[in-house]
């Protein structure tokens, strides 16, 4: 049952996220109307007590707080052109970059509203549990006013008015999750080639890469900040030096190396340029173009 004490939403795109948003925000008490391009994407959530939105304009008019989760911004910019968003507070929750946050900032200014972009760092199934929080930046009286409200979606983290920052920092993360995938793909596919399963390897591979991290990541956050990349632990001639055993292996065990191929390029290309004696932090600087 909805509290009309608390503020209504709109909630605009019922995808698998935009409708776990917005049960979370029925689930809080939050009036809510929904609205979906395929209109029976509604019906379940109707039958817990959102009201349905016959158009775009009768969602955007139904409340202050608008959250938009569609598949991406091209789909935001294409299907919002024409709305007219006076006086509300757009918060979109739209996979997106830094680039696209900030022209979609501009747009929403021009239309007369206030503009939040997000990086939800969660699948659907997290939503409004402990482990699911979402980045917020851009107009920061529009997320204070609001965050209540955002709350029910899962933790908030505010990273700046800048509206690119919440895209960019969840792509950040998101990139150091895709990298540690490809790894944990690489290391199952050499692990299985000689019939040992992956199921028996996975807890000493967490163990591992889990200590790893800990360790790892924030040593090299304080030598990229300070530019101290010069180490005594494993340089990178001597990663240099070992890399070519992965692929002989990849080799050998019929798997391959495409993954691990632009990372040999990457250490020939430090020890080639003078940078042998540093760390791995190094490799932070060389990815710049």
């Amino acid at each position: 049952m909805s509290h009309p004490s608390l503020n209504p939403v709109s909630v605009l795109g019922l995808g698998m996220m935009g409708t776990a948003l917005a049960t979370a925000l029925l689930k809080a008490g939050h009036p809510l109307t929904v609205w979906n391009r395929s209109a029976s994407k509604t019906g379940p959530l109707v039958a817990q007590g959102a009201l349905p939105a016959e158009t775009l304009t009768d969602a955007v008019a139904a409340s202050p707080l608008l959250i938009v989760c569609f598949t991406t911004n091209d789909n935001v910019t294409e299907t919002l052109a024409t709305v007219d968003f006076t006086g509300k507070t757009l918060v979109n929750l739209t996979n997106g970059t830094p680039a696209q946050a900030r022209t979609l900032a501009t747009w929403a200014e021009k239309q007369g509203a206030a503009y939040i972009d997000g990086g939800i760092m969660a699948v659907p199934q997290m939503i409004a549990t402990p482990a699911a929080y979402i980045l917020y930046s851009g107009d920061e009286q529009a997320y204070e006013t609001h965050r209540p409200t955002l709350s029910a979606l899962g933790g908030t983290q505010w990273v700046g008015t800048d509206p690119g920052r919440a895209a960019l920092h969840d792509l950040a993360l998101l990139t150091g999750m895709y990298g540690m995938l490809m790894g944990v793909a690489q290391a199952f596919a050499l692990i299985r080639t000689e019939n040992i399963t992956a199921t028996e390897f996975a807890d000493p591979l967490h163990e591992w890469i889990s200590a790893m991290l800990s360790g790892v990541v924030p040593g090299i956050a304080h030598a990229v900040d300070s530019g101290q990349h010069v180490t005594d632990v494993s340089s990178l001639a001597i990663n240099q030096a070992a890399f070519p055993n992965f692929m002989d292996a990849f080799r050998d065990q019929g798997i391959s190396s495409d993954l691990f191929a632009p990372m040999q390029k990457l250490l020939d290309r430090s020890v080639e340029e003078g940078y042998g004696a540093d760390g791995l932090s190094r490799l932070v600087e060389l990815l710049k173009k």
